[in-house]
C-alpha cells in the first residue's frame, strides 16, 4: 500500500532528482508566466482609467455647417498620475525579476524535498547504524524498504550485520572453548606433575651423581611446567574478572606501590626513579587492578633494564596514568607490535617467562576502561597504563 501511495519511492537517485528538478522547472516558468499576465492586467487597468486625448476635426459644406460628428486626429492618452506612474514602472520590471527569484527558489524547494524524501531517513539509518556497531552492538535490524541506491545500500549494511553478528557469535564462542580447553588443561595437568615432582624429589636424594644431576635437570623443567600452568590459571582468572571500583586515598596507594617497586629493583640490583606528578587526594579505582599492572611492569621493566627504572604517575582528564620506563635497549619494530600478545616473547630461553605479563596488564587495563601503550623512548622502552575511573 505504502509504494502505491508514493509511486516514485523506488526510482533511482538520478531519476528521481530529474524529476524533482523538472516538476519545478515547469512550477518556476507556470509562475513566471502567471506573474506576468497578472502584471500586464493591472497595468492594462491603470492606464484604462485615464482618458484619451486629441483634437476633433469636422467637415463642413459651403455655407460652412459641420457635417457629421468628426473624428478626432493624433489621440493620445492622458498622462498619469506620479503614483501611478510608479506602479506601472513597477509592473513592466516585476517580471524580469520574478523569472530568476521563482527558479532559485523552486532549485531549492527540489533539493530540500529530494533530501527529505530520499537521503533523510536511510542516511539517519545508516549513521545510526554505524555508531552502533562501533559500539559493538549488533542486535538490531536497518529497515527500508525502497529499492533506490541507497535503499540497495541499507540491504548491504544489514547483510554486513549479519555476517558480523554471525562472526563475533563464533569469535566468542571459540574464545569460550579456548578458555574452558586452558582451565581443562592447566587442571588435569596438575596430578601428573605432582607425581613427577616427587619422584624427582627421591631422584635427588640418590647416591649417584649421574642421578642426581638429571634429577636437577627435570627440576627445573618441572618448575617451568609448573609455572606455566600457575600462569594459565591466572590468566582465565582475569579475563573473567570484572573491577571493583572503590575510592581510595590516591597518595598513600602510590606510595605502596613504590615501595613494591623498590623491593623488586634493589633485589634485582637496579636504581628506582619516581615522578609522582598527581594533586587529587582521592579517586574511584580497583586498586587490586591497578597493583597488578604496576608489579608486571616493574618486573617487565627491572629484567631488560641495564642500570635504572622509572616509575611516573599522573592524572590526566580525570584517568590516572602510570608508566614505567627503563634504560635497556628498547623493543624491537615486530615486538611493538606483539608485544601484549598472549604468550608472545622475544626470548629464545622461557624459563619462568611465558609472554603473559604484558597481555595481562593490557587485560586490566582494559577492563578498567583505559588502555595499554608500549613504545621507545630515546634511552630505551617505556610502557604507560591509563585507567579510567566510572563515569
Amino acid at each position: 500500500m505504502d509504494k502505491i501511495k508514493r509511486p516514485g519511492y523506488d526510482l533511482s537517485l538520478p531519476k528521481s532528482l530529474a524529476l524533482y528538478v523538472t516538476v519545478f522547472t515547469l512550477t518556476a516558468l507556470l509562475l513566471s508566466t502567471v506573474t506576468g499576465s497578472v502584471c500586464s492586467r493591472i497595468s492594462d487597468a491603470i492606464q484604462a482609467s485615464y482618458p484619451m486625448n486629441g483634437e476633433r476635426y469636422y467637415l463642413t459644406n459651403e455655407q460652412g455647417e459641420q457635417l457629421g460628428e468628426g473624428a478626432i486626429i493624433s489621440q493620445m492618452p492622458a498622462s498619469p498620475s506620479a503614483r501611478d506612474q510608479r506602479m506601472l514602472d513597477l509592473l513592466d520590471v516585476f517580471p524580469v525579476f520574478a523569472a530568476p527569484v521563482y527558479s532559485a527558489l523552486c532549485i531549492i524547494a527540489a533539493a530540500l524535498l529530494f533530501y527529505r524524501n530520499k537521503l533523510k531517513k536511510p542516511l539517519a539509518l545508516l549513521r545510526t547504524a554505524s555508531e552502533k556497531i562501533s559500539g559493538n552492538d549488533l542486535d538490531f535490524q536497518i529497515e527500508y524498504d525502497s529499492e533506490d541506491e541507497l535503499g540497495q545500500l541499507c540491504s548491504s549494511f544489514e547483510i554486513m550485520r549479519k555476517a558480523l553478528a554471525g562472526n563475533f557469535k563464533e569469535m566468542w564462542r571459540q574464545v569460550e572453548e579456548r578458555k574452558q580447553l586452558n582451565a581443562a588443561f592447566a587442571h588435569e595437568l596438575r596430578t601428573p606433575l605432582t607425581v613427577l615432582k616427587g619422584y624427582n624429589e627421591i631422584l635427588q636424594a640418590s647416591d649417584n651423581p649421574q642421578t642426581r644431576e638429571t634429577a636437577a635437570t627435570m627440576g627445573k623443567h618441572i618448575s617451568r611446567m609448573e609455572t606455566y600452568i600457575s600462569g594459565m590459571s591466572s590468566l582465565r582468572r582475569l579475563e573473567d574478572a570484572q573491577p571493583e571500583y572503590k575510592t581510595v586515598s590516591l597518595q598513600p596507594f602510590l606510595s605502596s606501590l613504590k615501595e613494591s617497586a623498590e623491593i623488586v629493583c634493589t633485589k634485582n640490583g637496579k636504581a628506582l626513579f619516581v615522578q609522582n606528578k598527581t594533586s587529587a587526594a582521592q579517586m574511584s579505582v580497583d586498586a587490586e587492578f591497578i597493583s597488578q599492572v604496576c608489579n608486571n611492569l616493574v618486573a617487565n621493566a627491572v629484567r631488560y633494564a641495564r642500570t635504572s627504572v622509572t616509575l611516573s604517575f599522573a592524572v590526566s582528564g580525570g584517568s590516572l596514568l602510570l608508566s614505567v620506563s627503563d634504560d635497556g635497549k628498547g623493543f624491537s619494530k615486530s615486538c611493538l607490535k606483539k608485544a601484549a600478545d598472549p604468550y608472545f616473547t622475544s626470548e629464545t630461553d622461557h624459563s619462568g617467562h611465558f609472554g603473559l605479563g604484558l597481555y595481562i596488564c593490557r587485560l586490566l587495563c582494559e577492563r578498567h576502561g583505559g588502555c595499554l601503550k608500549i613504545e621507545n623512548t630515546a634511552d630505551g622502552a617505556k610502557v604507560s597504563a591509563f585507567f579510567i575511573p566510572p563515569v
